[in-house]
């Protein structure tokens, strides 16, 4: 989430690319399979296969998504919106300094929302690898821990896990009709990568280079994803 421009309106805006290509598609691919993940959990039946596979690609996406976190682009980088606890409290009483630049990626409290997700995402991963329902379907990774272990990972995944998950998909979707209704969209700049904002704010590096290191990046994630289903087989 970001919040609006707060420079005043002598200040000349330009758009600036904040959201990088491979920053973009991560999100929207995640909320797809997030998306297919809750369904096809509820489901059942066969497809808990869909679910196991949905599963793993999430895995995949995550895994990418901390990578970029280092070597991404500026806005995409956790320490260009991870802010220490004193930052936060500066935020929230409204002392906003030059260079803390809260307006141009995810504010502080957004910064929260999204390492709570991404958080939530991966114990749920990794729950789900090594779950067994007892009926049909293990995760692939299931044969690597013990029985009692996996029936705690089960009980968690199933129950409290993925309804922590439905409750912070359903807080962040609230929080993006919140800020629209307040005039701020939160879609657009994550669609077309840009947001208007002061010319002196340095955008995200996006050329081909980059979207080339996050091709091979995502490539190799998703290989790491396939050894893991093979685990299972």
């Amino acid at each position: 989430m970001s919040t609006p421009d707060t420079s005043g309106p002598s200040t000349p805006l330009q758009p600036v690319r904040v959201w990088d290509l491979p920053t973009r598609l991560f999100h929207w691919l995640l909320a797809a399979t997030v998306v297919a993940l809750v369904v096809t959990g509820h489901v059942g039946g066969n497809a808990l296969y869909w679910h196991v596979v949905m599963g793993l690609a999430v895995g995949a996406l995550l895994v990418f998504r901390v990578i970029w976190g280092l070597v991404g682009g500026r806005w995409s980088r956790f320490a260009s919106f991870v802010r220490l606890p004193g930052t936060i409290l500066r935020y929230l009483r409204g002392d906003h300094r030059p260079g803390d630049h809260f307006e141009v990626g995810h504010n502080p409290l957004g910064a929260l929302s999204v390492l709570g997700l991404l958080s939530l995402l991966i114990v749920q991963v990794a729950t789900g690898l090594v779950a067994d329902d007892e009926i049909a379907t293990k995760g692939p990774l299931n044969g690597w821990v013990s029985s009692a272990l996996a029936s705690k990972a089960t009980g968690w995944h199933t129950e409290v896990g993925q309804w922590l998950l439905v409750a912070l998909v359903v807080l962040h979707v609230a929080a993006i009709v919140v800020y629209r209704r307040k005039g701020i969209n939160l879609v657009t700049p994550m669609v077309t990568g840009d947001k208007s904002l002061p010319a002196d704010v340095p955008p995200s590096r996006d050329n081909l280079a980059t979207r080339l290191l996050a091709a091979v990046l995502l490539a190799a994630c998703a290989a790491g994803a396939m050894w893991v289903y093979r685990q299972g087989l």
